[in-house]
């Protein structure tokens, strides 16, 4: 009995350490949320910070997406990053006015001025001014004249954004609290990961000139995402089941366990698609979504390993100096959280999953049809397709 009474009387004391360790931790993180950014430190022009992501990105460009696409070899895409008061374009001389919003064709902002007082690697960059917050050049692509250009959300102001829309969805106590800045770190905190998210908007522009057609489709078809069964109980269930196929695909070591696996995933595909009654828009909303997004996503990530296992490559000099450059030596463990993402994105409405499972579509075909990027680009040829080609050629001899 007296050893039941010292048991619970350690164990209470354990509850009580433990409450006021966790009450204490969350005094520590309102604290520091005070500190948090609610605007960007400079509006007017950029940052040494941010011109040394855009040079490294400019670098990136010239010296390894052709190892990962030969096609992009002479293609060359300009930037344009904005916060929340200008959008700055760099990588044009004298361009045209303001930004077509791809694909509509749809002209937006103003003319551009060179930046007063201030270079890009002793070139003049360009400015124009952000009138309407709901108007801006997005993360994604748009065209300058007849140039096609990534943009993205200056870094710091990606981080301001982050904070001041996570602040918005949580409940009042809660949102005082939250470990904000561990979050962002997680998402978005090392320069590697900005850089080769501009690479990621790069290669829409790149899809956008090697493809228009199949580009203008694919966003023609985000309205079905209104649509889509999201929350039907055989879709749920079957996602669930094609991205665990997929992810265990991905890690196979063996070239017949993958044909196996993907032979699994386009039939638990293919009935998940019977089951939740998905209409030709519906199937065509998800090949295009992998597409459009799984393929950037897939070379967003991609770059950066190629990087982190290159021995002669090396970084701009002025991002070298940079507290949240890793020089690459994170990639590894980056991609392992991304392919942890998979599953976990399944379970969040919304075409977020298309960028992972259809990232995973390609990373398996690296492994098992070498020739796929010549064929992607065709104007009915998916990432699905090429699977099912797999699947069908290279188990015809030996799975029956």
């Amino acid at each position: 009995m007296n050893k039941l009474k010292t048991f619970f009387r350690f164990l209470l004391k354990g509850i009580k350490w433990l409450f006021f360790i966790l009450i204490g931790l969350l005094l520590i993180s309102a604290l520091y949320n005070l500190t948090l950014k609610s605007s960007s430190s400079v509006t007017e022009n950029l940052t040494e910070s941010q011109k040394s992501y855009i040079a490294e990105y400019l670098q990136l460009q010239d010296e390894k997406m052709a190892e990962l696409w030969p096609e992009f070899e002479d293609f060359k895409v300009p930037v344009i990053v904005y916060n929340e008061d200008y959008a700055f374009l760099v990588g044009l001389q004298s361009p045209d006015t303001g930004w077509y919003k791809m694909p509509g064709n749809e002209l937006r902002g103003g003319a551009w001025e060179v930046v007063p007082n201030d270079q890009f690697k002793n070139q003049p960059y360009y400015r124009t001014p952000i009138t309407d917050p709901s108007v801006t050049p997005e993360n994604f692509t748009v065209k300058v004249g007849e140039e096609w250009v990534s943009t993205m959300q200056t870094k710091e102001f990606a981080e301001v954004s982050f904070y001041n829309g996570f602040k918005n969805e949580l409940p009042p106590v809660i949102r005082e609290v939250f470990p904000y800045k561990i979050f962002w770190n997680l998402i978005m905190g090392e320069a590697e990961t900005y850089v080769t998210g501009l690479i990621h908007e790069s290669f829409h522009a790149f899809q956008g000139e090697m493809a228009f057609d199949k580009f203008v489709k694919s966003e023609s078809l985000y309205h079905v995402d209104s649509e889509y069964p999201w929350n039907h109980e055989d879709s749920r269930s079957g996602w669930n089941n094609e991205s665990e196929t997929l992810v265990q695909a991905y890690h196979s070591e063996s070239d017949y366990e993958t044909i196996l696996l993907v032979r699994e995933f386009l039939n638990e595909r293919d009935e998940r698609r019977i089951k939740a009654g998905l209409t030709q828009d519906m199937i065509d909303y998800e090949l295009y979504r992998e597409w459009l997004e799984g393929l950037a996503k897939y070379t967003e990530l991609k770059i950066g390993i190629l990087v982190s296992e290159s021995e002669t490559y090396t970084p701009v000099p002025e991002i070298q100096d940079e507290s949240d450059f890793k020089a690459y030596s994170k990639r590894d463990q980056y991609l392992n959280n991304q392919i942890n993402e998979v599953k976990r994105s399944i379970g969040r409405e919304g075409d977020n999953r298309f960028y992972f499972v259809g990232m995973l579509q390609a990373m398996i075909l690296d492994k098992t049809m070498p020739g796929w990027k010549n064929e992607i680009l065709k104007e009915d040829i998916f990432l699905e397709d090429l699977l099912r080609e797999v699947a069908f050629d290279v188990t015809q001899c030996f799975i029956e």
